[in-house]
């Protein structure tokens, strides 16, 4: 059961948030390093993601970290990153077996000295990254950035973002541009890590069953941050209509084409319009149950899946959907229909019921993993909400259908992105 989450004031902009849960038989520290969204830096902070997991000054390979992380019982370590409306976050995270199951005590504290080592104490040659490691991060990095496309759905996805946000900071992808890896050396990399660690907001999430009080103590007695300069976040411009539709086609060698449809809504994360906007899109596109499942792809069998997703931090709706090449126009016009079918309030207390139960669904399953925990509170925590889940399940279960509709009068259609297969030529 979660019993309670505060946040406690650390050092200049470092904050512990100690999520306590009996649930799980781990304990998890995450570690959020929170950078702005730029085209200077993304690439350099994918591959630090990449980079430092390879050694650190006490253990200068991978292979040693992985023999000390077993004689931890098999925790694990490791570090990714990942975008936030417009923000860059670096992450660093530890999984350790909860000594309440163990004979052997202070597994904890031994996982939490690897992990600041992991942060602040990287192999160094000269003083500066290792080259033959950076070289083959790069490799890896730029293997990661073009294989992208291998996802056809995800990569239609955020093509049609990319298109709609073209300059704003958050048509970027998290991993980077593979041009900018030539720009990238030992001596600049290093540079920009530390100047991360010096003025980066850092947020320590632990989910685990423990004392709060010795929580704290090791977290203060393992990690120590040399910090000046601290970057704020900047929040993100939201308010924004389109004077006319955009409409962007792409071919490449697939058989089913990928529609999206990228909305503004014009509805704040802040705003009190925010959970019946989450239902509108629900309702719209949520599931089995919604509007556009049961009326484009069972009704009209017009497609092979399709979906409705509000990007929180930036405030848009997005839909997708695999359709035949020929059935584009038609699809389109079907969407638009189901919206304004909808924004003319033309759905049912059913149609509602349905969707709140689905969104119920989706947020309770937000504690059946550690990682999934402490990503939700840490969102919650950059939107400066510190509700419960049960708090945000109120919120959406008291959603009434006039909400629902007000919410709907902000959406206005901004992009249209279409990824087509290649016409055959004509023997």
């Amino acid at each position: 059961m979660l019993e309670k989450y505060q946040p406690i004031d650390m050092n200049e902009d470092v904050k512990l948030h100690y999520i306590k849960t009996d649930k799980f038989k781990t304990n998890l520290v995450s570690v959020y390093f929170q950078r702005p969204l730029l085209r200077e830096e993304v690439t350099h902070n994918a591959l630090l993601s990449m980079l430092l997991p390879r050694g650190t000054q006490h253990y200068p390979t991978a292979q040693s970290i992985s023999v000390e992380l077993e004689n931890l019982y098999g925790a694990s370590l490791g570090s990714d990153v990942a975008k936030k409306g417009e923000r860059n976050i670096l992450q660093f995270r530890l999984q350790v077996a909860n000594e309440a199951y163990l004979d052997e005590k202070n597994i904890f504290n031994k996982g939490l000295s690897m992990l600041d080592e992991l942060m602040n104490n990287p192999y160094l040659e000269n003083n500066k990254f290792s080259s033959s490691y950076l070289q083959q991060e790069k490799e890896n990095l730029s293997e990661k950035i073009e294989g992208r496309m291998n996802d056809k759905i995800k990569y239609a996805y955020e093509r049609c973002i990319e298109e709609m946000c073209k300059n704003e900071n958050f048509a970027l992808y998290e991993y980077g541009q593979k041009e900018d890896l030539l720009k990238i050396s030992e001596e600049n990399l290093y540079k920009h890590y530390q100047n991360i660690i010096e003025s980066s907001p850092i947020d320590i999430f632990v989910v685990g069953d423990m004392d709060q009080r010795d929580v704290e103590e090791q977290i203060r007695k393992n990690f120590q941050f040399k910090r000046q300069n601290i970057q704020k976040g900047v929040r993100e411009q939201i308010y924004k209509k389109q004077s006319e539709v955009r409409r962007i086609e792409e071919t490449m060698e697939i058989n089913q084409g990928k529609l999206n449809m990228g909305f503004r809504t014009n509805v704040a994360y802040e705003s009190e319009l925010y959970e019946p906007l989450v239902v509108f899109s629900n309702i719209l596109g949520g599931g089995p149950n919604s509007k556009l499942f049961k009326n484009i792809r069972e009704k009209e069998s017009l497609c092979y899946y399709i979906f409705s997703r509000v990007e929180k931090f930036k405030s848009l709706m997005l839909i997708g959907s695999g359709i035949e090449f020929e059935n584009y126009e038609k699809a389109v016009t079907l969407i638009e229909k189901e919206i304004n079918e909808m924004k003319e309030g033309n759905f049912t207390e059913e149609d509602i019921d349905s969707a709140k139960k689905g969104i119920v669904t989706s947020i309770r399953s937000l504690t059946d993993t550690p990682s999934m925990l402490a990503d939700f509170y840490y969102t919650q925590f950059l939107s400066g909400n510190f509700d419960s889940l049960e708090d945000i399940i109120h919120k959406i279960e008291r959603v009434k259908k006039n909400e629902i509709v007000q919410a709907a009068q902000e959406i206005f259609l901004d992009t249209i992105y279409f990824l087509k297969g290649k016409k055959e030529v004509a023997e």
